[in-house]
């Protein structure tokens, strides 16, 4: 397919460009580029990919997010080489691991759904930026696994966002034994939405992209921080919380505009508020 990205660029010391970022049409997407390092996340790659979405964070032409990487590998998790020359500086490893962990919280409460695009393989932490999007399409050639068991290092932080994602008995495998699987057995247990054969993925991650972009902005948010939160209350609870969820919900003036758009057969002007 031929490229369609515009960038903006993130610029490192070394003046490479880490995280490109095109937006059209409500649609954003981010572009893990640095396909000679398997676009591994050391701390530079996540600090920019925090800073992108602290950006977009606050910016209300963005509806919708598109993860994506350049090269044969979606994600390769942390740089083992960066991990390897501060094996003497716990601080560093904390720092590295708290802001990994700060970036996945991005995602989460992010107040814009976002898609991860996956095209080759997405291992440890890379494997933890799927699960922490609120979908994920991949090609059929995707692979993924958390593989740290088997260097002494067990993916912890992985297990956060894996666990939220699928159930138990598939993390712990995935985890304990560290071997990849594909996108096939991926999609069954429900780390991926879809598969798609690769020349298609974009077709089918923007065609996605596009359908929630039409949607209100404004719901969008209200209905994204609901369903993260509501997911850790006892039911009783959870019922509480969406009930007054909805009630304010029903005030909003896109929720009003959409009910009556629908009653009276015509598309809805949405005023994202």
């Amino acid at each position: 397919m031929q490229q369609r990205f515009k960038w903006s660029v993130h610029m490192t010391e070394q003046t490479q460009e880490l995280v490109h970022k095109y937006s059209e049409n409500g649609i954003t997407t981010l572009t893990l580029n640095q396909p000679e390092k398997k676009n591994s996340l050391s701390m530079a790659m996540l600090e920019a990919l925090s800073e992108e979405l602290a950006i977009i964070a606050s910016d209300s032409e963005t509806r919708v997010v598109v993860l994506a990487a350049h090269g044969n590998v979606f994600c390769a998790g942390h740089d083992l080489r960066e991990v390897r020359e501060q094996f003497d500086s716990h601080e560093f490893q904390l720092a590295l691991f708290n802001q990994c962990s700060k970036v996945m919280q991005q995602i989460v409460n992010l107040p814009r759904p976002v898609i991860a695009r996956v095209a080759g393989v997405a291992t440890a932490a890379g494997c933890q930026l799927v699960a922490s999007c609120d979908l994920a399409v991949a090609a059929d050639t995707a692979r993924f696994a958390t593989p740290g068991v088997n260097i002494g290092l067990f993916c912890s932080t992985p297990m956060v966002a894996l666990s939220r994602n699928v159930s138990r008995k598939h993390a712990m495998e995935m985890l304990l034994t560290g071997e990849m699987i594909g996108a096939v057995k991926a999609e069954r247990i429900g780390l991926v939405n879809q598969i798609v054969d690769e020349q298609h993925l974009d077709e089918m991650v923007y065609k996605l992209a596009r359908t929630i972009a039409d949607k209100s902005g404004h719901t969008l948010k209200i209905g994204k921080e609901a369903f993260y939160r509501q997911l850790e209350m006892p039911l009783e609870d959870a019922y509480e919380y969406t009930s007054k969820v909805m009630a304010d919900n029903m005030m909003a003036n896109d929720a009003q505009e959409g009910i009556c758009a629908f009653l009276e057969k015509r598309k809805p002007e949405w005023q994202d508020s």
